[in-house]
């Protein structure tokens, strides 16, 4: 399944409004139940907000605490992973700490379960060559999209 089609299912879901651009960008509400940024543990001020953003072939998804802070977790979209027996998996190849961060480079993984009615939860982790540890988790509850008049944009 590609990127696109994830995200139009993933806002079918949840309800967003949302086109299969080269650009798109989703804002997800839940719970953060983990954030740690340069190994350092931020999940107590972690935000009930999650944004996955696809720009053209990369694929992000930016946690951020209370105080501003913010990690980016990115990889190519086009080496996203999925079998039968798994959710699907993208492979994360950079982080960035703060809004105007730095690309660092890190190995790691992306996973979230596909979207459907009920618990969706996105987890990260990653962690650069001098041993800098990144991981968040974050739980947001998907919705059945709502059926209206033929013709009529879902909501």
């Amino acid at each position: 399944m590609t990127n696109r089609l994830r995200i139009a299912l993933l806002c079918a879901l949840l309800g967003l409004p949302c086109t299969a651009h080269a650009q798109a960008a989703l804002r997800l509400e839940g719970s953060c139940e983990k954030l740690i940024v340069n190994g350092q543990d931020l999940s107590a001020s972690c935000s009930d907000v999650l944004m996955n953003a696809v720009n053209r072939n990369r694929t992000s998804f930016d946690f951020s605490a209370k105080d501003g802070q913010t990690i980016s977790f990115s990889g190519n979209g086009a080496q996203q992973e999925a079998t039968e027996e798994t959710d699907p998996l993208q492979p994360i190849n950079l982080v960035m700490v703060g809004k105007d961060g730095t690309p660092t480079l890190a190995i790691g993984a992306c996973r979230f379960s596909a979207p459907e009615p009920g618990r969706t939860a996105i987890t990260c982790e990653a962690s650069t060559a001098d041993g800098r540890a990144f991981a968040g988790t974050f739980v947001t509850a998907a919705k059945a999209a709502e059926k209206g008049a033929p013709g009529a944009p879902a909501r």
